[in-house]
């Protein structure tokens, strides 16, 4: 068996929760599951993070980081009429190569829902801070324009509803259009 050091643990820590936290939630995934699945202890999981919080956290972190790097690498380089389709077809082919992205997402959403619903307003700050960022760096590669800015995002969420519920390529809100993005 070969040794991780405890940063290379938590590492396995996070791609695990990811994978569990995108299929069952932030209510359906046990902590146990998480540490069953990277082949620890729960008192081990519990010296890498503090508690499924932190989990969530730092895998919902891991995914809005993502997806800001693919936004940022399409867009370097590109000339500015050319960035939005650049971005959208880069986050495209992120969500449609790692499903459990796409899933976080929504997930995301979810849990903050949930948890504001049930009174703590702090759950969302970190995922709102996270989505702020991404937003920031749409809205500096498109020139600054906070229409086309929202309606960039506003079709990525549109996308992830549809990919989500499984819509089939060719009925999917931008099959056959020219420009979606």
């Amino acid at each position: 068996m070969v040794r991780m050091s405890a940063g290379e643990r938590r590492e396995s820590v996070i791609r695990a929760a990811i994978e569990e936290f995108a299929r069952r939630g932030y209510a359906g995934t046990s902590t146990e599951a998480i540490a069953r699945r990277v082949g620890v202890s729960q008192p081990y999981l519990f010296r890498l993070f503090p508690g499924k919080r932190a989990i969530f956290l730092a895998a919902v972190e891991r995914c809005q980081e993502e997806v800001l790097r693919a936004i940022e690498e399409a867009a370097e380089g590109v000339p500015p009429e050319g960035r939005k389709q650049a971005m959208g077809e880069a986050y495209e082919q992120l969500i449609v190569r790692n499903r459990n992205i796409l899933l976080m997402l929504i997930q995301m959403s979810v849990a903050v829902a949930a948890a504001e619903a049930d009174g703590d307003l702090e759950f969302g700050r970190p995922i709102r801070a996270g989505w702020e960022r991404l937003y920031d760096q749409v809205h500096l590669a498109l020139g600054g324009d906070p229409a086309v800015s929202a309606r960039f995002m506003a079709h990525g969420m549109l996308i992830n509803a549809q990919m989500a519920l499984g819509f089939p390529a060719e009925h999917r809100v931008w099959a056959g259009l020219p420009t979606c993005f």
